[in-house]
């Protein structure tokens, strides 16, 4: 597991309390947690978002990533 690491001066959208943000990569996605009030959030990398077969709505979602090498 990669280290976390807290976010300076970043507000957290749900309690909107500053400095309360760390965030971490997990499985090349982004994370985002709230420490306050455990608000999370999760960034897909910038090549999945633009892929056109990763659902457009947050009610779907993506289950893996298949990566041939």
């Amino acid at each position: 597991m990669s280290k976390k690491r807290f976010i300076a001066g970043a507000v957290c959208p749900a309690c909107q309390q500053q400095d309360t943000l760390r965030w971490w990569l997990e499985n090349e996605v982004e994370k985002v947690e709230c420490v306050a009030c455990h608000h999370t959030d999760t960034r897909l990398p910038k090549s999945v978002e633009d892929s056109k077969h990763v659902a457009g709505t947050t009610s779907e979602q993506v289950i893996g990533i298949f990566k041939p090498e």
